[in-house]
């Protein structure tokens, strides 16, 4: 069964994308789409199994792969609680995403080549989670960046596709150098690449030492930062994340399959799946837990400032993998993956709805245009109002609670309860993120769906009115308001009412103005947001006992610390409810600002200039490793080219030495007459030469 699970996406990629043009859109559809389905279905009995207690952890060989030396590599599927999880998570999100981009993709002459890339990357992933040894993971690994990178540049015919694409395979390479060394440094310490053998051995070797750097280190804590350099990549993780908003510029159903199911989750899985190894070492769960912490802040305080809504979940995906990683630094591993799991379900939603919003919208993506859109789409906003619910944490203790109410609340309660300092630094961080996260998950709430309707001051719409033929198929992108007026912050972050200082002046006018009505999805866009909203409402009271609090259920899959579960349940009352009042001050902030006092922003975007600008700008990264090191690489680039190719090679080579040959060669050519007598006469002369030479001498 898990052979069928985890080939048949990539038999479905392979059909469609060699066969698009034979088979056509509609089979390459009906082809993909149906084997992940078939692939879901056969994956949750698996994940009920472990969850009732009657399946059993197993290893499914596929094929003998590597045998070099000491190095054994066999390609085989492992199957045990945390590849269940992962397996139901993956399957349920890409067929719903695949069903989704029915609609989505209807008017795209590319569909099937889409189609065959999201199969291709569900099997990349498929194959990352049920990997039995480093190698086979990270084939996983580099598939789903293959991929990442082929679906972000769908659209290669615009500049800021292929820019976001390349940037997402450059960033991810950094990452991935530090995975390799990783896995080559493990092979040493351990001599095998064998998970289960590795995990087994790595409690042995806790407090030696290893030569890297040409210093002594601790051998264990080098393995683990190195490993985890690679989550850091995958996963978005402060200092690698740059990539991750960029990522945007890809259709919506690729921005919910790689936010929600697979690609950023990598990391999260890869730490987990290696917790016995990372509990060896205190050093290395710390830098976890503080980088985890320190970005869960950082793209919580980009996200309140964004108006592009797609940037805006984007930013909010970043920050929930932050709280997935102090989790995991924190020894929560099970918690780390049970946010992993709900959060699948209410990110996929609200990605898949603002793409039924922007669908809705004609392709406009900036908030400051949407408004009152509640009544002319009222499934997209039900939908998206459960995911807001889910994602912000609200629920009433020990009563009932969306999906993140129990997951990101348990997160902060066993940051608290580890009892360490950098514990308590992510507690403290993860409540404020909380607060962040209500804000500006309520914000676009509020901007998109209420107050008055914007629509007629939308560049895009009005285009719309002017052109019958309309786009021809879908351009998500970033139209660049944030940065193009970043010299205007409060026409840049106005509730609403003035999009542009500049703009047209119809923004206020009623709802229809300008022959333009918003409309609902059809129903294949549908049905994926009602089916993921079930996810986000029950996912988090139906599985919160086993993830948290069930060893038995984890069976060994991962590190399970049943006295730090006990700790979590023994916290203080105010620690348990912190959250719950982070989420409602910012819930009242973001009313009070966006529906009493509309003002607010702008006041606010004029009194703190330098702060507004500097969350506006992303902490200024993209700028900073633009300086270090994309302007040094062009540097040495043009160096080696002006200096070294032209300056050298060129000179001393085609234009040095061959030049000079071509031109004794013509120079010879003119001695070739084809006369005797000119012949006889260079003979003559030569012997005169020679003479006169051996006289002389």
């Amino acid at each position: 069964m898990i052979q069928v699970i985890v080939f048949l996406p990539l038999l479905a990629a392979l059909v469609a994308g060699f066969g698009q043009r034979a088979l056509g859109p509609i089979v390459a559809k009906g082809v993909t789409t149906g084997a992940l389905f078939i692939s879901c279905a056969l994956s949750w009995p698996i994940f009920i199994g472990f969850l009732t207690g009657s399946a059993e952890p197993g290893v499914a060989p596929v094929l003998t792969w590597i045998q070099s030396g000491t190095l054994d590599v066999n390609w085989a599927l492992r199957v045990d609680t945390l590849t269940a999880v992962m397996l139901v998570v993956i399957t349920t999100v890409s067929a719903l995403v695949h069903l989704y981009s029915w609609g989505y993709m209807a008017e795209d002459p590319d569909q099937p080549r889409f189609f065959a890339y999201l199969s291709l990357f569900t099997f990349a992933m498929l194959m990352l989670v049920t990997a039995d040894n480093l190698v086979q993971m990270f084939f996983g690994w580099e598939g789903v960046g293959l991929a990442s990178y082929l679906l972000i540049g769908f659209w290669y015919q615009k500049p800021s596709a292929n820019a976001a694409a390349i940037k997402a395979f450059v960033v991810n390479r950094v990452g991935d150098l530090g995975f390799m060394l990783g896995i080559f440094g493990t092979f040493l310490v351990f001599g095998t690449v064998s998970i289960p053998a590795i995990l087994e051995a790595a409690p042995a070797m806790a407090g030696s030492t290893i030569g890297f750097l040409g210093q002594r280190f601790d051998t264990m804590t080098v393995l683990c930062l190195l490993l985890f350099v690679g989550a850091m990549g995958k996963s978005a993780q402060l200092g690698l994340h740059t990539w991750l908003p960029d990522a945007m510029e890809g259709p919506t159903p690729v921005s919910a399959l790689i936010h929600a199911a697979t690609m950023v989750t990598a990391g999260v899985f890869m730490v987990c799946r290696l917790s016995p190894m990372f509990e060896t070492s205190a050093t290395a769960l710390t830098v976890v837990t503080f980088i985890g912490a320190a970005t869960a802040l950082f793209a919580a305080t980009v996200g309140t400032v964004q108006t592009d809504i797609k940037r805006v979940i984007a930013y909010s995906t970043c920050s929930q993998l932050g709280y997935m990683f102090f989790a995991a630094g924190s020894g929560a591993y099970g918690i780390a993956m049970f946010h992993l799991f709900t959060h699948a379900f209410f990110k996929a939603l609200l990605f898949l709805g603002a793409g039924s919003v922007i669908h809705a919208m004609h392709h406009e993506q900036d908030m400051r245009y949407y408004g009152a859109l509640r009544r002319e789409i009222p499934i997209t906003f039900w939908t998206m109002t459960l995911g807001t619910l889910a994602i912000t944490g609200v629920g009433l203790y020990g009563v009932f609670g969306f999906a993140g109410f129990y997951s990101k609340d348990a997160i902060i309660e066993a940051a608290y309860a580890s009892g360490t300092s950098m514990g308590g630094f992510a507690f403290f961080v993860g409540v404020f993120a909380a607060l962040l996260t209500s804000f500006y998950s309520w914000r676009l709430v509020l901007l998109t769906f209420f107050g008055k309707p914007r629509w007629a001051a939308s560049e895009h719409i009005q285009h719309a009115l002017h052109d019958d033929h309309g786009h021809g198929h879908d351009h998500d992108h970033d139209h660049g308001h944030a940065v193009a007026h970043a010299d205007n912050p409060p026409a840049q972050e106005s509730a609403g009412d003035e999009p542009h200082a500049h703009g047209p002046t119809k923004h206020d006018l009623p709802a229809g103005t300008g022959g333009y009505h918003p409309h609902e999805s059809p129903w294949p866009m549908l049905v994926p947001l009602v089916v993921l909203s079930i996810g986000a409402v029950f996912a988090g009271i139906a599985f919160a006992p086993f993830f948290i609090d069930s060893a038995e259920f984890w069976r060994g899959s991962i590190a399970f610390d049943e006295a730090l579960i006990h700790h979590i349940h023994e916290t203080p009352m105010w620690v348990k409810l912190s959250a719950t009042v982070a989420m409602l001050i910012g819930l009242g902030t973001a009313i009070l600002a966006y529906v009493v006092y509309k003002d607010w922003p702008q006041r606010f975007a004029e009194q703190f200039r330098i702060l507004y600008r500097f969350l506006l700008n992303k902490w200024y990264f993209d700028e900073i490793y633009h300086l270090l090191f994309v302007r040094s690489a062009f540097w040495f680039g043009r160096l080696f080219w002006q200096r070294g190719d032209v300056g050298l090679v060129d000179r001393f080579g085609p234009n040095g030495f061959a030049a000079a040959v071509q031109v004794g060669s013509r120079a010879a050519v003119r001695f070739q007459s084809g006369q005797l007598a000119n012949y006889a006469l260079v003979m003559l002369l030569g012997l005169v030469g020679f003479a006169t030479w051996a006289i002389l001498g």
